[in-house]
């Protein structure tokens, strides 16, 4: 096959041009991993035209699978569909490759390309020695982190949020300071004014160009989220932050704006809209708090501008990195991670009591569902877990979760999390399409312990016969089950105690008799205690019985009462408090197990634990048992 390069084209992009998808050949491709960027990597490519080479062109991160699935190559003939470029202190303009499509492979270089000349105005004398030679790929180039110039520029009409100021620091044009403020560097919003471009010096930058060597930069990009404000109090001081992301169409950042420029700027910056940001400080990304595929975040400070930009429609709105859930098993715990999923069964709202803060708050768990036909448990928190509605079986997008260990794996949303349903974009409807005629009917396999609402790894669901059968919990490690039961009988006597109030103390305490309370973990004595619950419940399914372990929240789900409220009936209303432990009997869950082999007293046995409880779906439940029919008629 025979290809036809666009020569010119690369003198064109050095001469300050900008050709229209031009067609050239890689000669090379170098992978550069960041410093201190914990595993990220870029890749710096060497591109002809058939006449002359560029070495200062970099692929940008969401196009690197391209060369992990090895489609691009040394020799290999591309498009350009979309580019930007950046100018950097010599002078050199760097290309980042936003969307690249690969033509073919011809198997060797087309004709015999001579390095670009930079500055315009014919092409430099040393020929191409090879892909990374030290005349054309960076050997005795200063590096492309070296304090790069803003050059990269869309217009767009903007308004100034710091009041229009210019560089000297008076109003800019258009600037309308409040009642004679006029040297102040901010004012509100009813004083936000236009301004006819880029605040500053330069031009926007792409959030792909920048590193912490910039000394001036503007970028232009969207909010695609914003979190709310938070405080701190440690032993350096206190003080309070808010974050955002922020997205072109070269990638994404993570933005924080601490105490005073958290102040100024929170209730202005709004989600979804754009704005040109010019003056942060740049600092390695800590990707422990982030799914954002970048090197660096951004830190607001006293110099900080940001102006609204009306012009929006050609940056994009939101930018994922979906993983799948198959792939879950393979990641470290606390990794964040983009999510897309169709929502198979969920739970209801329960309310339970941080250890931090002792403060209540509401969660709800989901099971997830994806075309991998593995399902993973998603918590989500606070007003998400109130507002949603799953009746309708909905396609779940999430930005930044945190996935977990506990029960297998199992994810949750966080502050900073962003959880969009039946997103517009195209893996939403082709899972939409796969659940309809696919998913809906198949028995998923959960990576999460007793994932429950019927659903779940088909070896988890155990009756309690099968559990004695298989000699479950007599292993070094505990086994997990799961199974559909019916309460019979909840002991009531020795189901509540006394303990220590402190926040993050459970021990019981021990009655003085003189209106203190002792707590020997703490060495402390209190006027008063709280209520904890140690339940224990008899639950039976067709098989049998077993006698189980129900801790705080567990048994709040059901008596349905907190403890407090229990305790107070405890104390004062024997006939009420006996009441709710009739009441509570002879309803049904899913019941998520634990077994273990415990030895007290020289005495060993089987102790049984219920990790959590969810209502019964019968629904969800009624395909499982179809399923197992089905399974059962095969053999």
């Amino acid at each position: 096959m025979a290809f036809n390069l666009h020569e010119g084209s690369i003198q064109e992009i050095a001469n300050g041009g900008s050709p229209k998808a031009p067609v050239l050949q890689v000669l090379g491709i170098k992978k550069i991993q960041s410093a201190g960027a914990q595993g990220s990597e870029r890749y710096r490519l060497l591109l002809s035209d058939g006449k002359h080479t560029q070495s200062s062109a970099m692929l940008a991160t969401q196009q690197n699978s391209l060369v992990h699935s090895q489609k691009l190559q040394q020799n290999c003939v591309i498009r350009l569909e979309k580019y930007i470029c950046n100018t950097i202190q010599d002078n050199r303009r760097v290309l980042i490759m936003l969307e690249v499509q690969v033509l073919g492979n011809p198997g060797n270089k087309i004709k015999n390309p001579t390095p670009v000349n930079q500055t315009g105005g014919g092409t430099a004398p040393a020929p191409v020695q090879n892909a990374f030679g030290s005349s054309n790929f960076g050997h005795g180039r200063r590096p492309l982190t070296s304090v790069p110039q803003p050059s990269f520029y869309r217009g767009g009409a903007a308004h100034a949020v710091n009041g229009g100021m210019n560089r000297s620091g008076n109003p800019g044009a258009g600037a309308r300071p409040n009642q004679g403020a006029a040297g102040s560097s901010f004012y509100g919003r009813s004083n936000v004014t236009a301004s006819p471009g880029t605040p500053g010096r330069g031009k926007p930058t792409p959030i792909a160009g920048l590193n912490p060597y910039q000394n001036r930069w503007t970028i232009r990009a969207r909010v695609t989220n914003k979190g709310s404000i938070r405080t701190w109090n440690n032993a350096r001081g206190e003080g309070k932050l808010f974050s955002m992301d922020l997205l072109d169409e070269s990638g994404e950042i993570r933005a924080t704006a601490f105490n005073d420029q958290c102040d100024k700027f929170y209730d202005l910056i709004e989600i979804g809209k754009v704005y040109f940001f010019s003056k942060g400080s740049l600092k390695t990304a800590n990707k422990q708090y982030t799914s954002i595929q970048n090197d660096y975040e951004m830190s607001f400070n006293n110099d900080t501008t940001v102006v609204l930009c009306e012009d929006e429609a050609d940056l994009p709105s939101i930018q994922y990195n979906f993983v799948p859930i198959e792939k879950l098993e393979e990641m470290n715990p606390n990794t964040i991670i983009d999510l897309i999923g169709v929502c198979k069964s969920y739970g209801e709202v329960t309310t339970i009591t941080t250890r931090q803060t002792n403060r209540e708050v509401n969660k709800r768990d989901l099971q997830v569902v994806d075309m991998s036909g593995k399902q993973v448990n998603l918590t989500l928190w606070g007003g998400e877990a109130d507002k949603f509605d799953g009746s309708s079986s909905p396609v779940v997008a999430i930005k930044g979760a945190r996935l977990s260990d506990f029960g297998g794996r199992s994810l949750s949303t966080v502050g900073s999390s962003t959880i969009m349903i039946n997103p517009d974009i195209p893996e939403a409807y082709q899972l939409r399409g796969w659940y309809d005629k696919v998913g809906c009917n198949a028995e998923a396999q959960s990576i999460s312990t007793g994932a429950g609402g019927g659903a779940g790894r088909p070896t988890n669901w155990k009756s309690f016969q099968q559990v004695k059968d298989e000699n479950l919990g007599t292993g070094e490690k505990p086994d997990f089950f799961t199974t559909k039961g019916t309460i019979v009988f909840l002991k009531k006597e020795n189901s509540m105690y006394q303990a220590c109030p402190t926040q993050d103390c459970n021990k019981k305490v021990v009655d003085l008799q003189n209106g203190f309370f002792s707590c020997e973990k703490c060495s402390k004595e209190f006027p008063n205690f709280k209520y904890r619950m140690i339940l224990s419940a008899n639950v039976a399914d067709f098989s049998g019985n077993q006698w189980t372990t129900c801790f705080q929240e567990t048994a709040e789900t059901i008596l349905g009462q907190n403890t407090e409220y229990l305790g107070n009936l405890k104390d004062q209303d024997d006939t009420a408090y006996d009441q709710v432990f009739t009441e509570a009997n002879f309803k049904s869950y899913i019941f998520n197990m634990r077994v273990k082999m415990d030895t007290y007293n020289d005495e060993s046995r089987i102790r049984c634990i219920c990790n959590g409880i969810q209502p019964l779906d019968f629904k969800e439940y009624s395909k499982k048992l179809i399923n197992d029919i089905r399974q059962m008629a095969l053999m």
